[in-house]
């Protein structure tokens, strides 16, 4: 799927569905009013939009996800660093430390995904 944009309420939604997958209709609808205050019409409508798009499925009034959250994830932290910081990811963590200093283990940890990924 070339575009795994979600607006907040999507995303929050598939947020849902990914903890709990697969699950019935009628639970997604009780966890969609506990967890995001919405009805149960708003529940089905997001639902038959997210099918329609692709990231989920409800067959047989089982939901479950059609697409990863990782890949969602991926998806909006390349998109965000690409339209802020023009792609540049060490402008990016100059912004995000902000002057910040980081501890020693986490060095350590950046440098073992950076180097993962050369």
């Amino acid at each position: 799927m070339d575009n795994l944009k979600l607006c907040e309420s999507d995303y929050r939604f598939m947020c849902v569905i990914w903890e709990n997958e697969p699950l019935a209709s009628g639970k997604l609808v009780e966890l969609c009013s506990a967890q995001l205050g919405w009805k149960k019409s708003t529940t089905y409508t997001t639902l038959k939009k997210l099918c329609e798009k692709g990231f989920a499925q409800n067959v047989d009034t089982v939901v479950s996800s059609l697409v990863r959250k990782e890949d969602v994830v991926a998806y909006a932290s390349d998109r965000f660093v690409e339209q802020t910081f023009g792609g540049s990811l060490p402008n990016f963590l100059v912004a995000f430390l902000g002057g910040k200093k980081i501890t020693e283990e986490e060095a350590k940890e950046l440098k073992r995904l950076i180097d993962e990924h050369i």
